[in-house]
């Protein structure tokens, strides 16, 4: 097979992916009951660095309406709400608000791959501190709920 014949199946293929409706829908549900933050810069924190993913008020960029990245991006968005929505608080059965300061003092929020596309979402030593005491009083953590 030559390299042109390669190349222009590839780029057939990548038009055609184009039509899958996956990743389409570019609309945010309405934001129905956020938590009583426990401070003001928590608030500001949080969504700089989580909300795209854990809120009703994700930014799409222009990417994210380019088929494969469309899917991945759906898919972020999709399991982040499910973890974690703070557009639904106490409405959705789960709602891991206890598990957000593990999950940022262990490293895995925000992911390694979204910090190059989003580098409003780089903390700052002290300002990821910040949020951690923050999600901490403002959702418990996960050591005070394995208590119960």
């Amino acid at each position: 097979m030559s390299k042109g014949k390669v190349i222009l199946g590839i780029a057939v293929v990548a038009v055609l992916i184009q039509f899958i409706p996956y990743g389409r829908d570019y609309t945010n549900p309405p934001v129905k009951k956020e938590p009583q933050w426990d401070s003001m810069q928590t608030k500001v924190l949080f969504d700089r660095a989580c909300a795209n993913c854990h809120s009703n008020k994700t930014t799409y960029p222009w990417y994210s309406k380019v088929a494969p990245i469309s899917w991945l991006v759906a898919s972020d968005v999709e399991e982040g709400r499910d973890h974690l929505n703070v557009s639904m608080w106490g409405l959705q059965k789960r709602n891991k608000g206890d598990e957000a300061a593990e999950e940022v003092k262990g490293g895995d929020m925000p992911p390694f791959y979204y910090l190059p596309t989003h580098p409003e979402a780089r903390l700052t030593q002290a300002e990821t501190q910040q949020l951690i005491l923050g999600l901490e009083k403002t959702f418990g953590s996960e050591k005070e709920h394995d208590k119960d």
